[in-house]
This record gives C-alpha cells, structure tokens and sequence, in this order.
C-alpha cells in the first residue's frame, strides 16, 4: 500500500507526464516537465536532505501543468511576464491542492504546500528560501547555457543579478559549485561582481 506522500507524487508525475514538449537528457526523451519535476526533487534532496514532505512536494509540483498558460497569453513585456508568473503560481497552487486533498491530506498541510509552491516570504520563511535556492540552482544547472543562446549579454547578466539576489549565501555557494560553459561563467562572474 503506497503512503499518501507517494500517491501525491505518482499524481503530480501523473499530470506532468501529458506534456506533449519532449526534453531530451541522458540519451532518455521525456515530457518537460515531468523531467523538470525530477531535476528539483533531486536538487532538493542535494540541497537540503531532511527537507519536509510539505517541502519535497512543493518542489515537484512546482511547474504542475505549466504548458497550459502559454507566455504568448501575456503582453510581452516585464508586466506581462509578472502576470504570467502569477497566473502560472495559482494554477499550479490550485492543481497541486486539489491532488493533495484527493489523497487525504489535511487542510494546514495543503495550505503549507500552497505557501511554498507560491514562494511567499522568501527571505522570511526558510522553507520558501529553500524552495527559492532549489529553483534557482536547477535553472542555472540545466537551463542557463541554453537560455544565454537566446538573449543578449545585457539581459543575462540582469537576469543572473536578479536570480543572484532572490538566493540565500548557501544557495548562492552552491551556485559557484555548478559546472558551466565558459561563457556562462564569465556572465554568472560579472553578473555577481
């Protein structure tokens, strides 16, 4: 018999299974997101190894159905990014909920989930930092050399800036111990300097 935590899981893994865009990694194809769910799981466990079941669920939920809002919605600028970042938190607030109380958790547990899949009070609340640093370090890792293709250096070094300054000094420790393109290093280095 599976415990609930694992049933919440296999019901997250469930929905990120049906996005149809395929990443591949390791020589294995898999849905996006659903690759996405895994690299902040294991980069939660890295990171912080006795993190909370509320903790480990918040990261694999963290981009649930994240297909489903397409950025091309919103204005394309930084207000429409912002709403778009909002809207994607909710719904992946509501969704993750909803499968949370399907397998029986309580109303304080879903609402402590919600709370960290919405990263409220980063710098104020350790789990939400933790969560934060997690993110942070899985787009950096995994993410960070194939987004520098797409932009100027002007941006990326204000994007490094902003993520540099939204981490904790050991999120931020972490960060150097990455391995980086040598252009992404130089960007990461003068981003920071």
């Amino acid at each position: 018999m599976s415990t609930k935590f694992e049933k919440a899981i296999q019901l997250i893994d469930n929905e990120n299974s049906k996005d149809i865009r395929k990443e591949s990694f390791d020589s294995k194809e898999y849905p996006k997101e659903l690759l996405y769910s895994y690299r902040m799981t294991d980069k939660l466990l890295e990171f912080q190894p006795n993190a909370s079941d509320e903790l480990k669920l918040a990261a694999r939920a963290q981009h649930i159905n994240r297909w489903k809002i397409a950025r091309s919605t919103y204005s394309m600028d930084r207000v429409g990014y912002l709403k778009w970042r909002e809207a994607l938190k909710k719904m992946h607030a509501d969704i993750t909920s909803s499968l949370l109380a399907e397998v029986g958790y309580d109303s304080d547990f879903i609402d402590r989930v919600v709370f960290l899949i919405n990263k409220k009070l980063i710098k104020k609340d350790a789990g939400s930092q933790i969560l934060e640093d997690v993110v942070c370090l899985v787009f950096l890792e995994y993410y960070f050399d194939t987004f520098s293709k797409k932009h100027d250096n002007n941006k990326l070094i204000d994007i490094v800036k902003k993520t540099w300054n939204k981490m904790s000094k050991k999120g931020q420790e972490s960060a150097l111990k990455l391995h980086f393109s040598d252009k992404s290093m130089l960007l990461i280095k003068q981003a920071i300097s």
